[in-house]
């Protein structure tokens, strides 16, 4: 059928109840149980794709997913592509980060982690910045990420493209490769790695001196 047949045959059978519109494409058919008519199941609905964009963890849950915490956020984050989610299926009360750049459609969920933990500058890692640094390190020496997140480098914040710059060097990655990264960075500007300052050449990234705290 086509889909202006099928739009048309869904809005009849909702007119006449034998489904329900819960949403923007989706439909409930509900049965009659002794109580009443049956409700859909929330967690079945939370567990649809999302059709048409890209969905990737954010914030706590990027960070839960690489091992650097095991909080389990009260609000679930999640990332995008698009300039919005389904609120049906991903709940009301989820955080949702827009925009992000359509070059992440091809990654991974781990690969999409790790660049959402290097926009946040690793703030949600429960680990000390050396133990923190070690780990993120391990993701990158396995093979090929390091030149799978270099390829959308240039759809990131600077300061991603620094941080990545600061990586390839502790790994050992050829100059002529981290070359366009660091011609691609303001010489002038100087970026807030936060906890992934403690990267071995973060300062030869222009990453801002990290701050310590002093106790008396």
């Amino acid at each position: 059928m086509s889909f202006t047949a099928v739009a048309k045959t869904l809005s009849r059978l909702a007119r006449q109840g034998v489904i329900q519109r819960l949403g923007k494409g989706l439909y409930y058919r509900p049965r009659q149980t002794a109580f009443g008519p049956s409700l859909p199941n929330t967690a079945k609905i939370r567990s649809l794709p999302v059709r048409g964009n890209g969905v990737f963890p954010a914030g706590i849950a990027a960070a839960n997913v690489l091992g650097f915490t095991t909080q389990n956020p009260a609000q679930v984050e999640l990332a995008t592509d698009g300039l919005s989610l389904p609120r049906l299926i991903i709940g009301q009360e989820t955080v949702v980060h827009t925009r992000r750049p359509a070059s992440w459609r091809g990654l991974s969920k781990t690969d999409a982690a790790l660049l959402d933990f290097l926009r946040n500058r690793g703030t949600a890692s429960e680990l000390s910045a050396e133990e923190t640094v070690e780990k993120l390190l391990g993701y990158f020496r396995q093979a090929g990420r390091f030149q799978r997140l270099l390829k959308v480098a240039w759809s990131e914040p600077p300061r991603v493209r620094a941080m990545l710059g600061a990586i390839g060097q502790q790994l050992g990655h050829k100059q002529d490769r981290l070359a366009a990264l660091r011609k691609a960075l303001n010489p002038l500007s100087r970026f807030d790695f936060g906890i992934l300052a403690a990267l071995g050449h973060s300062g030869e990234w222009q990453a801002k001196e990290r701050k310590t705290r002093e106790f008396t």
